[in-house]
């Protein structure tokens, strides 16, 4: 019987590209920031863990999770020119239908920034139906989505430079 992986954000090193020569952004909601902080360590320690050098990462904050597409633009539109950019967030269920709509609205604005824009705009947004499913996927038993993001975003940018050169 095959046993349920319980750490989502397990990785094998040796099938993730070194990340020297990355410049990579983060974008990070302030809302939740007990979710959100611990998504940036997960996500930061991993691009250097990977040979992204800590004077290529750029981390800024907004608002909130519904921030994130701006946030990202302005990463992207700016004189730096960043390979990729990760939007970490993090959006619990509640009452009414806002949980909907900034999901949506969240996860629409980034996938539509990266198409336009051509480089790799990660999800990083837990979207959960309570604190505790937050708290177990930014650094608890179900791993670190923000560990994800960055394994994410260096194969994204090591898949472009491959085939654009």
């Amino acid at each position: 019987m095959e046993r349920k992986k319980t750490n989502l954000s397990d990785y094998n090193p040796d099938t993730v590209p070194s990340g020297k020569g990355m410049k990579i952004g983060i974008v990070v909601a302030e809302w939740n920031p007990q979710i959100t902080n611990a998504l940036c360590k997960g996500a930061y320690d991993t691009l250097v863990a990977n040979k992204v050098a800590k004077k290529d990462i750029t981390v800024v904050h907004v608002p909130g999770s519904f921030e994130l597409p701006t946030g990202a633009d302005t990463l992207l539109s700016s004189d730096t020119d960043y390979d990729a950019v990760i939007c970490l967030g993090c959006v619990i269920q509640g009452e009414t239908r806002h949980f909907d709509f900034i999901c949506n609205a969240v996860s629409n604005g980034l996938i539509n920034l990266s198409l336009q824009d051509g480089r790799p705009v990660i999800f990083g947004v837990l979207t959960t139906n309570n604190m505790e499913q937050a708290i177990d996927r930014s650094g608890g038993k179900h791993g670190n989505k923000g560990v994800e993001a960055a394994v994410t975003a260096i194969k994204m940018v090591a898949m472009q430079k491959k085939i654009w050169g």
